[in-house]
């Protein structure tokens, strides 16, 4: 489960897509950009491969409700 999930804009007009995301998981703070395609960068501590998977699922569904919706 992610904690204390957070986004932010990266561009003051609001119709260029692209934001910055953080939020803890397992005791990590992970940080990264959420592209306006889909595509994720993580920032300096990237997680594993397995925990990747689950949580570029669960960061897309997060950002589909509170910026698409």
């Amino acid at each position: 489960m992610l904690l204390h999930f957070q986004y932010k804009p990266l561009y003051e007009s609001k119709k260029i897509p692209g934001w910055t995301f953080s939020f803890f998981y397992k005791n990590t703070a992970y940080h990264g950009t959420y592209h306006g395609n889909g595509t994720i960068e993580w920032g300096q501590t990237p997680p594993s491969e397995q925990e990747r998977q689950l949580l570029e699922k669960q960061i897309h569904e997060l950002m589909v409700f509170h910026v698409y919706d």
